[in-house]
């Protein structure tokens, strides 16, 4: 089994969907960014930050972001019933913490400011 804790921030299909109606063509993502071929270059560059942004705001959240989010969400109801069947608050900390952790990876800290 191949499990992935990476949150991909973006749907393919929407960097597919904005490189066909702008021309771009063949793109990739490494190292966590997005490369594609601009109309009639010959060498791959970085699909712009701000186009990026403009695309998780229009769109709103990815399917891996939502699925974290339920994760996160179960993460801390779970600990928190625990804690309150045992009467023993470290299960509420330790879902707290999960929570807290799965959240912070929802900052696309890949994009600078």
């Amino acid at each position: 089994m191949n499990y992935s804790f990476k949150m991909n921030h973006y749907c393919e299909q929407w960097i597919a969907d904005w490189c066909q109606e702008n021309g771009w063509t063949d793109y990739f993502e490494q190292q966590s960014s997005y490369w594609a071929f601009p109309p009639q270059a010959v060498m791959p560059t970085p699909i712009p930050i701000q186009v990026l942004r403009s695309i998780k705001v229009k769109e709103g959240l990815s399917l891996d972001e939502k699925q974290w989010c339920v994760l996160a969400i179960v993460t801390l109801v779970t600990g928190l019933v625990i804690s309150v069947m045992t009467a023993e608050p470290v299960a509420g900390m330790l879902g707290f913490a999960g929570c807290a952790a799965i959240v912070g990876r929802l900052d696309d800290d890949a994009l600078p400011e």
